[in-house]
């Protein structure tokens, strides 16, 4: 896999408060290798290491998005779910950024059956068909979909499993991270200083609780996937 210049600039994360970390009290003794410090009764992350490991990341995303590999996007964490569908959207990944439904990989036959369904209702209601059904029957099928709408719509077009995941927040999303170690899908993942860096197969120590700094990780990985995507569309 060949290195690649990203940008990635150490003044910029410091603004983003990419570098904070949790309470001095909330730590998992496996971070002690990725903290700088503290400060104040919190953790300082080492950005040193976050910049290498964010640079390896976008290494990796740019190498499979110029193989036409498909990606996925989870953080259901109330503060990154707007910058998790705002990146999924423009890179063209799938993406969860509401409930994490348990099995949604691990039992992809079920949430297969449950997209097949989301995309009929869609039809009908483009259609106008659910107008014209009585008033309580309509209702209950709006309900339906406004349901899936709000579960499976980031992965209305996901047609097989992910070939990479992205986790923003490890805690909130363990479940995702645990599904994709049952199946061996590979995982990128953002890990505050109360992670286990162990659990994805390349972590990215950042904070995970202010918008600003996993935006801007979002960022930095949303443009290396770009890259890779026009790399492949010039070289299919």
């Amino acid at each position: 896999m060949t290195r690649r210049y990203w940008n990635i600039n150490l003044e910029e994360m410091m603004e983003a408060g990419v570098h904070f970390g949790h309470g001095t009290r909330k730590w998992n003794p496996k971070m002690g290798p990725y903290i700088f410090a503290r400060r104040k009764g919190i953790h300082i992350t080492n950005l040193i290491r976050t910049a290498r490991f964010l640079s390896e990341a976008c290494d990796l995303v740019f190498d499979a998005a110029s193989r036409g590999k498909q990606f996925l996007i989870v953080g259901t964490n109330n503060k990154a779910a707007d910058s998790v569908a705002w990146a999924a959207i423009k890179a063209r990944c799938h993406y969860v950024n509401k409930k994490w439904l348990g099995g949604m990989l691990t039992n992809w036959s079920t949430t297969e059956t449950r997209l097949h369904r989301f995309r009929d209702l869609r039809m009908e209601q483009k259609t106008g068909r659910l107008n014209r059904l009585p008033k309580r029957d309509a209702a209950v099928l709006k309900r339906q979909l406004s349901r899936l709408q709000t579960y499976l719509g980031g992965i209305k077009y996901m047609t097989e499993l992910p070939d990479i995941v992205i986790i923003v927040d490890q805690h909130e999303d363990y479940t995702a991270l645990r599904e994709c170690i049952t199946l061996g899908i590979p995982t990128i993942c953002l890990i505050d200083t109360n992670c286990d860096p162990d659990l994805a197969d390349l972590s990215i120590p950042a904070n995970d609780d202010a918008i600003s700094s996993i935006r801007l990780i979002l960022n930095k990985l949303v443009f290396a996937i770009c890259e890779g995507r026009s790399s492949y569309i010039r070289n299919p």
